[in-house]
């Protein structure tokens, strides 16, 4: 019995061994292994975990977010790191993942200066910002609920203030001319809408109906046919029908943002992703805002 027991584990052995030297005609497993600081024999015992590594790390390679990942862990990397004579593994964060995460606890922390953002609190030094500064006096001294009127895609620098200056537009328009306003951000939206079913449809009329719209930050969330088609098409294909103003802030051109929605986990839909630009142009005039950070 003890040397069958020997026997099968030679054969172990053996087998652990023949994987480890195949995968060491990789250079980048080579490379990885030798960035752990172990031997051999402690690396051969993961190798297969290793080339797991090796394989998310290959998806990574020209990702643009997280709407294409592939990895076992949306927005992470499983990621190995020595402990004496072992290999750890753990789900590192991705840039993309860590940028998302900052967008979120920014709107969280800028919630409260939205809500009380007027016209007269912008910044009006900035030269960058005169061609939007005209086009909000404009939009509001010219606003009556019974005209046709066209929101704004406003595109632009990362923190250049896009989402604080109609925010700004909106909240005039609900005190003194008594419009219903809705601002959300859109990532947020989605996954707000995913976990509470209950009142999904609820939502959805308000959205669809509410006087004015503005769909923050358009083009950071990860694409799924779902949201695209279910929730954004929807939405945008009813306040197009009824002439509801719709504004939008994303760091994508329109051109990007079609791009960007067509790109599902699984596949790529460029027909669906017109349709829904086209939806976005007939709601909205297109202008860019590319001015400093204003939240470093």
């Amino acid at each position: 019995m003890q040397n069958l027991e020997l026997g099968n584990k030679d054969k172990i052995n053996k087998g652990l061994k023949e994987t480890f030297e195949k995968a060491k005609e990789n250079p980048k497993f080579v490379r990885l292994v030798k960035s752990l600081k172990v031997n051999d024999e402690c690396a051969m015992r993961y190798t297969s975990k290793l080339e797991d590594t090796l394989e998310e790390l290959k998806h990574c390679d020209g990702c643009r977010g997280l709407f294409e990942c592939q990895n076992r862990v949306e927005g992470h990397v499983y990621y190995p790191c020595a402990d004496e004579n072992k290999i750890m593994f753990s789900y590192a964060p991705c840039k993309y993942y860590k940028e998302c995460q900052r967008n979120i606890d920014n709107k969280m922390t800028s919630s409260k200066e939205l809500a009380t953002a007027r016209i007269k609190d912008i910044d009006i030094e900035d030269k960058k910002r005169i061609k939007l500064i005209k086009w909000i006096k404009e939009f509001y001294d010219n606003y009556d609920n019974a005209k046709n009127i066209k929101g704004l895609y406003l595109h632009g620098s990362f923190g250049a203030g896009k989402t604080f200056m109609l925010a700004a537009l909106l909240n005039e328009l609900t005190i003194n001319k008594k419009v219903k306003t809705e601002i959300v951000y859109f990532p947020e939206l989605l996954r707000d809408l995913k976990e509470d079913w209950d009142f999904f449809g609820n939502k959805m009329e308000y959205l669809k109906s509410v006087d004015i719209l503005l769909i923050d930050d358009i083009g950071a969330e990860k694409v799924t046919e779902w949201g695209r088609d279910e929730v954004l098409g929807t939405i945008l294909q009813t306040r197009m029908n009824n002439n509801l103003c719709t504004f939008f802030t994303s760091n994508l051109t329109i051109e990007e943002l079609e791009r960007h929605l067509s790109l599902t986990k699984n596949s790529e839909d460029t027909v669906k992703s017109r349709r829904i630009i086209e939806r976005v142009k007939q709601l909205t005039e297109d202008l860019e805002l590319i001015s400093e950070n204003r939240r470093k």
